[in-house]
């Protein structure tokens, strides 16, 4: 049998990158944990996430796959090194496809972030996207209440088109082109987000960004599932 990509998130956000990467590879075979017994991870500490990251890690190992995904930003700069370091599999966090993207997207060089708590206290996206171009300006807006709208299924409400609104409105003056969705569970209020910010700026997700990148690490490393059979 086929091994499976495993994927771990502390919800459901952590679907849009399963989602993104089964229209690359629809052969493939993934295992999906999302932690919401503990959720949510953003107003946890490092050292905590990184703990619960490696128990999912190796659950997921036992289970015979062949690449972990952290499909979670948090858990990505709290845990990645730490994955990398236990795990004898490829390890893909979401930080820096979606800092190399928005380094790729932007013509002024002014960046918008939204994240979780944590990520934003972690300076995770700036210091990548700094390393890559030292004239990006990075614009940062911590948007915790997002994850629950989603979590509580409410992200196509007027509600959350409302809390949407305000939030986004410390944008405002910035003169951001671009914007990083840098939670994987952003990409649901995708609609409400665009109209907040207007038209002209670019949105990244780092969903779609990730999903290219474990396509390619796949093919390096030769564990593409070419064949159309799949386990159930």
């Amino acid at each position: 049998m086929a091994q499976a990509i495993g994927y771990m998130d502390s919800g459901v956000g952590g679907l849009t990158v399963v989602k993104e990467t089964l229209k690359q590879l629809p052969y493939e075979t993934v295992y999906f944990f999302g932690d919401q017994g503990r959720l949510p991870y953003g107003p946890r500490s490092a050292t905590e996430v990184s703990q619960f990251a490696g128990q999912i890690g190796q659950y997921l190992l036992d289970k015979d796959i062949k690449m972990f995904v952290i499909a979670c930003n948090t858990a990505t700069y709290a845990a990645l090194d730490d994955l990398r370091a236990m795990l004898p599999i490829p390890v893909i966090g979401v930080i820096s496809p979606g800092a190399r993207a928005a380094t790729k997207v932007t013509r002024n060089h002014k960046i918008g972030l939204i994240a979780t708590d944590g990520t934003i206290k972690s300076q995770a996206y700036e210091k990548s996207i700094l390393a890559k171009d030292g004239r990006n300006e990075v614009f940062s807006v911590a948007c915790q209440s997002f994850v629950t709208l989603v979590e509580d299924n409410e992200y196509t409400t007027e509600k959350a088109r409302e809390i949407v609104k305000a939030s986004l409105k410390d944008f405002d003056g910035t003169g951001i082109d671009t914007l990083i969705l840098g939670c994987t569970h952003f990409p649901l209020l995708k609609p409400f987000i665009q109209e907040a910010v207007g038209p002209d700026v670019t949105l990244v997700d780092p969903a779609v960004e990730t999903a290219n990148m474990v396509t390619t690490m796949l093919d390096y490393f030769e564990l593409t599932n070419a064949t159309s059979k799949k386990k159930n």
